[in-house]
């Protein structure tokens, strides 16, 4: 049996894009955007940072494909529960 080389990714690279994401986030707050666009921004954007967590520092990225749907099948649950959450929050 062989085993093969994988790549490692570039940690920093993906910091950086992670702390980019934050200081994204942390201007959309300051920019004071109705709620109506802010919440659902800032749950895009976490949503995107978790995603790359998940993927490079979890390393999922490089298992195999029937892990990532055992893994990416409870995520639509997930999304049904924010959304009830943010229609909590909607109202006025």
């Amino acid at each position: 049996m062989q085993t093969e080389e994988r790549k490692h990714p570039n940690y920093l690279a993906v910091w950086a894009g992670l702390a980019v994401l934050t200081l994204i986030e942390l201007a959309l707050v300051y920019f004071k955007l109705p709620r109506q666009l802010l919440v659902p921004a800032l749950v895009l954007l976490a949503v995107w940072k978790a995603l790359l967590v998940a993927l490079y520092f979890m390393h999922l990225r490089f298992e195999p494909k029937k892990l990532l749907v055992i893994v990416l099948a409870p995520l639509p649950l997930a999304l049904i529960l924010v959304l009830f959450v943010l229609q909590e929050y909607a109202k006025p």
